[in-house]
């Protein structure tokens, strides 16, 4: 079933206070404000580095006959609705990981070129996987690879549920559909992962990622993608400091018969 954002004003303020919204309250007003962001107001918050630049999506935008993606290729124009979380929260990504959105626009236009714009292929399913559901993981702790490659959620996240606190394991939420999710406090969360070996910060997870990706070396299978259930970490379900959740929560999935995942890259 579709997933309907709730209305502004009526959210439960507590779902702005637990991750993975928490960490994405700068400008808090866009989220928490009476009154949704203006295009403009989302424009002047642009690096100088990034050239692209919103655009409300209306009818007359759409009639140029452009692709999504070729538009922003093209004219460097982000179609935005306004007053729609899942566009706003989108908007957020790009002035967050510019140089990784840009990457994936990249790729994308080179498949459409090649597909046209009615079929899609393995990558452009792969990079639209990431762009909505997307999560870049670094591990200090080599050990939780392999709680993860067996899907022992109750491993993952309740007996080593430190390692999530301290610093051994850490999540870059880049998909703007999860934070669009993230708005009904007791959704699961499921996200679409990258991972990483080492001791790099997740800002330098995604450069490496963007790097990847433009070069054609990342992101061409869906399967690349590992699941995560965001909904174990510490903080990111009411729940989840029981150790029942972790034992029947419906987003644990058991790995399906024959599932291997690429190995992870390092830092």
């Amino acid at each position: 079933m579709r997933y309907v954002a709730p209305a502004r004003g009526s959210i439960d303020p507590t779902a702005f206070m637990r991750l993975p919204l928490a960490d994405w309250q700068a400008p808090a007003e866009w989220l928490l404000g009476e009154h949704w962001p203006s295009i403009d107001v989302l424009n002047a918050a642009r690096s100088a580095a990034m050239h692209e630049r919103f655009v409300a999506q209306t009818l007359s935008l759409l009639n140029d006959g452009q692709h999504y993606e070729q538009r922003i290729a093209t004219h460097g124009e982000i179609a935005t609705r306004e007053c729609n979380w899942h566009d706003l929260f989108n908007a957020v990504i790009w002035l967050r990981h510019a140089a990784l959105k840009r990457a994936l626009n990249a790729q994308q236009v080179t498949e459409i070129a090649e597909m046209g714009t009615k079929l899609r292929s393995r990558p452009q399913y792969a990079m639209t996987h990431f762009d909505e559901a997307g999560v870049i993981v670094v591990l200090r702790d080599r050990r939780l690879l392999k709680l993860w490659d067996a899907h022992d959620w109750h491993g993952l996240f309740w007996r080593e549920r430190a390692a999530w606190l301290d610093g051994r394991a850490s999540v870059e939420v880049f998909g703007h559909a999860l934070l669009e999710h993230a708005l009904t406090p007791d959704k699961l969360l499921v996200g679409k992962a990258l991972v990483f070996l080492g001791g790099a910060d997740g800002g330098k997870a995604a450069a490496v990622c963007a790097d990847a990706i433009a070069a054609g070396k990342l992101l061409r299978d869906p399967l690349e993608l590992r699941p995560l259930p965001l909904s174990g970490l510490p903080g990111w379900h009411p729940d989840n400091g029981n150790e029942a959740f972790h034992r029947a929560a419906a987003c644990y999935q058991p790995r399906r018969a024959g599932r291997e995942y690429p190995r992870p890259g390092c830092l």
